[in-house]
């Protein structure tokens, strides 16, 4: 059982969708993908009159980068991105690789984004056009603000970019509403599905705007954009063709399980009993309950002598396995609240532990 932020377990129904092999050319494959963009829409709470879903072969990185390198155009642009974790670090980082002027707002790793320290920096910088942001910062778990933040930096006329890469579809966000221009996730995270393609839910006004920007052919989202649209679905290359039937059936069964509000609350409840049952072994989390995401908690080790490889390997030969940590000042490792994971699962995984403890620490 993965308890990662992603790739993560998926049901048995999801993996099923994999066994058979699929051409990319014929009419069922195209209406199937128009069918996944249309379900996504549904799950970000946008109208399909004002934003479109964007497919984009590879990991979420792969969408991100094209975001960026698409988004903001070549000349006569700054990105600001708020930066409080290594998925922030690493747009700074694709900006750097496609020489986008970019300022970088710096908070703590254990510190939440705020919206104070983001319009200070803003009317430092009247030059910046486009703002990014992390919303489930998986470098601990943190989960910023955006319902605060992006408004705010909306009504500045700048143009909003969240990665919502492992929150999407676990946490509800009301894209539309809030204002974003480009909402970034991927197949592998609350979804469910498996790695294959990133996700982009794009406000049709504002990607219109943006041919000829992009820095990359393969990684151009106006024009995988255009495909979708002009060519009833059709990829503008090779598609991940089992990670697509995998990903519809991870769709249909977040909507059976009620949704995404319905699958907030069980990882909720997974994050709430790990969190307790952590704290009553001795091991203590890194963050705040009140900043706490529930998608992933990062523990501290809970004495300089701990054996973090060999913790790893026990729980891995007892059918877990967990993330390292991120967080570069504090010794810690982390564990997932998500994917094809319940109540029961966390008790299992906290039994172990507990024994492992008993023992070792």
């Amino acid at each position: 059982m993965l308890l990662t932020p992603g790739p993560l377990t998926t049901s048995k129904t999801v993996k099923e969708q994999m066994l058979v092999d699929h051409g990319t050319w014929d009419d069922e494959y195209k209406a199937d993908t128009q069918e996944i963009r249309s379900e996504l829409l549904k799950v970000a709470n946008v109208s399909a009159d004002n934003y479109a879903a964007v497919l984009m072969q590879g990991s979420g990185t792969f969408a991100v980068e094209a975001t960026l390198g698409t988004a903001v155009p070549k000349h006569d642009a700054t990105l600001m991105i708020a930066i409080n974790g290594a998925y922030g670090q690493r747009m700074a980082q694709i900006a750097d690789y496609l020489d986008i002027d970019h300022i970088d707002v710096t908070f703590g790793e254990d510190e939440v984004t705020t919206l104070e320290k983001i319009l200070d920096a803003l009317a430092a910088h009247p030059e910046v056009t486009h703002f990014a942001i992390v919303h489930c910062e998986t470098t601990t778990g943190i989960l910023n603000s955006i319902e605060a933040i992006i408004p705010r930096v909306h009504e500045l006329g700048i143009t909003t970019i969240v990665d919502a890469m492992s929150s999407f579809g676990g946490v509800p966000i009301n894209v539309e509403v809030l204002g974003i221009d480009y909402l970034i996730s991927s197949s592998n995270k609350c979804i469910q599905g498996v790695p294959g393609f990133g996700l982009v839910i794009a406000k049709r006004r504002t990607i219109d705007r943006t041919a000829g920007n992009a820095r990359s052919l393969s990684l151009d989202l106006y024009e995988q954009y255009k495909c979708f649209e002009e060519h009833d679905g059709k990829w503008r290359f090779t598609s991940p063709t089992h990670v697509v039937y995998a990903f519809q059936q991870a769709l249909r069964e977040l909507a059976a399980e009620g949704g995404v509000s319905a699958r907030n609350k069980r990882y909720r409840q997974n994050e709430k009993k790990l969190r307790q049952g952590m704290l009553a072994i001795g091991y203590q989390p890194v963050i705040s309950e009140e900043v706490q995401s529930p998608i992933i908690t990062s523990f501290k080790y809970p004495n300089k002598d701990f054996d973090f490889r060999g913790f790893y390997e026990y729980l891995k030969e007892n059918g877990f396995i967990i993330y390292p940590g991120k967080v570069s000042n504090i010794d810690s490792f982390r564990i997932g609240n998500i994917g094809q994971v319940f109540s029961e699962d966390m008790t299992r995984l906290l039994t172990l532990i507990k024994k492992y403890s008993v023992v070792k620490v």
